[in-house]
C-alpha cells in the first residue's frame, strides 16, 4: 500500500473480531455488521480498545438508524438479530469521506494541519498504550522505532481519544491554551474516567443491542457529523451519549511512510470533567461524593463515575452494578447509581423484552493512571456471568441475597486474614503498629488473598446458576454453607501450619495468645458470617 492511498474503515479491514467457531479475522466496519450474528465478538489490542470500539460501533448505529430507533424496531431487531441494512448503507454513502484515515481534509478523528511550532511529529510510544512512557522494555514491543500498520494505528486511534493520559502535550498552534509550546493537562481522555460496564451477548449482534438504547436526539451528534475540528477548542457540555462515544479529548494528526503509521502528534483536545454526567453517559456506575460537594459548595448532590479498583474482582462492587428499586437522584441522595445500560436492561427484562434467564455476560473494563494520572498504570478487565433475572425489578429478594451473600464472602476473607494475624502473634511477631506493608499485614494480606482466590470461581458459579425459579433463602444457605466449607477448611490449614511456639503462645495486647484462642476466635467469626450455613456441629465445636 501506497502513502497517497486511502484506507476508509467502512471497506477496509480494521477491527479485530472473533466468529463462533474461534476464528480472529480482520474486518471492516460494514462487514462487521453485516455479519455480526456469527461473530462472538470483538477483540483488541488491549481491553479497552474493545470498550471504545464497541461505543464508536454504537454511535454508528444511533445515527444510521436515527429516528426510526424506537422500542418496536429495537424488538424487530433482536427478534431478527439482524441491524436494517438499508439504513446503514445509507449512513455509509453520506459519510463515506469522514472515514478515511488519511483524507487529505478531513482524515477520521484528526486534524488535517495539525502542527507546532517545530513542525515535528513524535513517534507512536505515547500513542500505543502498551508501551509504557519511558519504560520500553516492560512492552511487548521491543523495537524502538515501532511503526504500525494501517489498521492497527487506527484502533488505537479511537482508544487515544478515549483513554490517553493526561500530562502535558505538544503544544499546537492556533491553540491559545498553549504555553511556551506546551499543552498542559486538562485530564484523561473521556473514558479514562469511567469504571466501564459492557453487557455482553453470545454474539455480537446481541452485545450491540444490549448496548444500544433507544432515542434520538439531532443534536446528540458523534465527531464525524460535526465540523472539522480544529486545534482551538471551546468548552462544552456532551448532546448525548453518541457525543461521549466519539468524544474529541484530544487533537491528532498521524504521519506514514512506506505504507506504515510512523508517527502521532498528540495535542490537548475538548476538556470534559466528570461531575454529573448520569444523565448522558451510559456504561459506568456512580457514586455521591461528598468531597466533591463541598468542593463545588453544591446544594445538590454530586455523581462521579465509580472507577474499578484492580484489587478487587468485579463481584465485589455487585452491589453498585445491580439497579435497585430506586437508583436515581433523588431527595435521598443514592450513595451509588447503577449504569444506565443496566437500567435500560432491567427493562428489557421487566417487560419481558428479553427471557429472565438470558445469560448476561457483564464485563468490567477501565483504566487506571499514575502520578497525576500523566502516565498508564493498569488496565482493569474483568467479566462476571449472571441471569437477567439479577437486573429485574421485581427481583429484590434475590437481588439481595446476590448483594449480602458477596458481603458474607468478603467478611469471611477478613476472618482469615485476622487469625492469620492472630497467629502470627502467638508464635512471637511483635508489631505494635501495624502498617500497610509490615510483616504483620503480610501475613494478613496472603490470607486474604488466599480466601478470594478460593471463593472466586465458586462465587462465580453460585451467581451465575441464580435464576428465575430460584428461592433466595435456599440460596443463601447454598453459599454460607460452601463459603463455610472453604474458608474454614483454610483456617484450619493455618492452625495446623502455625507454629509450636503458637501453641505455646504469649501476651498479646494485655490478652494471652495462643493458637487455641486464635482459632477459637476464628470460628466464632465465621459462624458470624455465615449464620445460615448447613454445618457439623461436631466439627464445628472442635
Amino acid at each position: 500500500m501506497s502513502d497517497s492511498d486511502e484506507f476508509n474503515l467502512f471497506d477496509a479491514p480494521w477491527l479485530q473480531a472473533r466468529d463462533l467457531d474461534g476464528e480472529v479475522r480482520e474486518m471492516s466496519l460494514v462487514d462487521v455488521f453485516r455479519r455480526a450474528d456469527s461473530l462472538a465478538g470483538l477483540l483488541g489490542d488491549v481491553p479497552t480498545q474493545v470498550f471504545a470500539l464497541n461505543r464508536l460501533l454504537l454511535a454508528v448505529l444511533h445515527r444510521a438508524l436515527g429516528e426510526r430507533l424506537d422500542m418496536a424496531l429495537w424488538k424487530g431487531m433482536w427478534r431478527d438479530r439482524a441491524f436494517p441494512g438499508d439504513e446503514l448503507e445509507r449512513y455509509v454513502s453520506a459519510h463515506r469521506s469522514r472515514f478515511d484515515l488519511f483524507h487529505p481534509a478531513v482524515p477520521f478523528l484528526q486534524v488535517a494541519d495539525l502542527q507546532t511550532a517545530n513542525g515535528d511529529v513524535p513517534e507512536l510510544s505515547k500513542f500505543i498504550a502498551d508501551v509504557p512512557n519511558g519504560h520500553l522494555f516492560f512492552s511487548v514491543r521491543m523495537e524502538k522505532n515501532v511503526t504500525l500498520s494501517y489498521a492497527e494505528a487506527a484502533r488505537w486511534l479511537v482508544h487515544c481519544h478515549a483513554f490517553d493520559p493526561s500530562g502535558i502535550k505538544s503544544g499546537a498552534v492556533g491553540d491559545p491554551r498553549v504555553k511556551n509550546g506546551k499543552g498542559y493537562p486538562i485530564g484523561t481522555g473521556w473514558s479514562g474516567y469511567l469504571g466501564g460496564v459492557l453487557p455482553q451477548g453470545t454474539t455480537l449482534v446481541e452485545t450491540l443491542l444490549l448496548n444500544l438504547i433507544p432515542g434520538y436526539d439531532p443534536a446528540d451528534r458523534p465527531a464525524w457529523e460535526r465540523d472539522q475540528a480544529g486545534p482551538r477548542c471551546d468548552d462544552r457540555e456532551p448532546a448525548g451519549p453518541v457525543d461521549l462515544f466519539t468524544w474529541q479529548s484530544r487533537r491528532i494528526r498521524l504521519s506514514r511512510s512506506q505504507g506504515r503509521v510512523d508517527g502521532a502528534l498528540i495535542c490537548n483536545g475538548d476538556r470534559l470533567t466528570p461531575q454529573n454526567k448520569f444523565d448522558t453517559e451510559t456504561h459506568t456506575a456512580w457514586r455521591r461524593s461528598l468531597n466533591q460537594e463541598r468542593q463545588l459548595k453544591s446544594s445538590t448532590p454530586v455523581y462521579m463515575p465509580l472507577a474499578h479498583d484492580p484489587e478487587r474482582v468485579v463481584w465485589r462492587g455487585l452491589q453498585a452494578l445491580l439497579p435497585m428499586s430506586s437508583s436515581s437522584p433523588s431527595a435521598d441522595a443514592a450513595p451509588r447509581l447503577a449504569p444506565a445500560v443496566l437500567e435500560w436492561i432491567s427493562k428489557l427484562t421487566n417487560d419481558r423484552v428479553i427471557p429472565k434467564n438470558f445469560p448476561l455476560h457483564l464485563r468490567t473494563i477501565g483504566m487506571t493512571y499514575g502520578n497525576q494520572s500523566s502516565t498508564t498504570a493498569d488496565i482493569v478487565d474483568d467479566a462476571m456471568t449472571l441471569q437477567t433475572v439479577l437486573l429485574a425489578q421485581d427481583a429484590g429478594h434475590l437481588k439481595q441475597a446476590a448483594v449480602a451473600c458477596a458481603a458474607a464472602a468478603e467478611n469471611a476473607a477478613s476472618a482469615l486474614g485476622k487469625l492469620a494475624a492472630n497467629l502470627a502473634q502467638a508464635s512471637g511477631l511483635r508489631d505494635p503498629k501495624p502498617q500497610p506493608g509490615s510483616p504483620l499485614d503480610g501475613h494478613r494480606s496472603r490470607a486474604i488473598e488466599s480466601a478470594y482466590a478460593a471463593l472466586d470461581p465458586l462465587f462465580r458459579s453460585w451467581l451465575a446458576s441464580l435464576g428465575p425459579d430460584t428461592d433466595a433463602v435456599s440460596s443463601q444457605i447454598d453459599w454460607h454453607t460452601t463459603g463455610h466449607t472453604v474458608i474454614g477448611a483454610l483456617g484450619a490449614q493455618l492452625v495446623s501450619d502455625s507454629s509450636p511456639q503458637a501453641w505455646t503462645g504469649r501476651v498479646v495486647n494485655k490478652k494471652w495468645m495462643t493458637s487455641s484462642h486464635a482459632d477459637v476466635w476464628f470460628r466464632r467469626d465465621l459462624n458470624a458470617v455465615f449464620p445460615l450455613a448447613d454445618r457439623d456441629p461436631v466439627k464445628d465445636s472442635a
